[in-house]
């Protein structure tokens, strides 16, 4: 079992940063790998970036490559997901999440455990 405490969202002007942080507790974190989505209001939660057991893999969706970079501290049971020059269509609620496994996936269904989520809210 693994439960997901995200942090770090917060109201940001275009062009500025964010870093969101997710907490872990359970043993089997280092053994997972871990994704972030996001939900906007009035759409489907949609895939963000993943990120491998060991932290050697990651992928990120084409909207957010480049300027998103997501890392993992296996020592500290945390995820991170840092946000670079956002944008007002980057405003949703941004979800932790894990597959309960250490392969990398996409769809929101391959993920069985979720944080309660952070708001990231970006203005123009």
């Amino acid at each position: 079992q693994v439960q997901l405490v995200e942090s770090g969202g917060g109201l940001v002007q275009a062009g500025g940063s964010l870093r969101l942080s997710c907490a872990a507790s359970g043993r089997t974190f280092s053994s997972y790998a871990m994704g972030w989505f996001r939900q906007a209001p009035g759409k489907e939660r949609e895939f963000v970036a993943a990120i491998s057991w060991s932290g050697e893999e990651t992928t990120y969706a084409d909207s957010v490559k480049g300027r998103f970079t997501i890392s993992r501290d296996n020592a500290k049971n945390t995820v991170y997901l840092q946000m670079n020059s956002l944008k007002p269509e980057d405003t949703a609620v941004y979800y932790c999440a894990s597959p309960g496994q250490r392969f990398l996936f996409m769809r929101p269904t391959q993920y069985v455990y979720w944080g309660q989520g952070t708001q990231v809210t970006v203005s123009s």
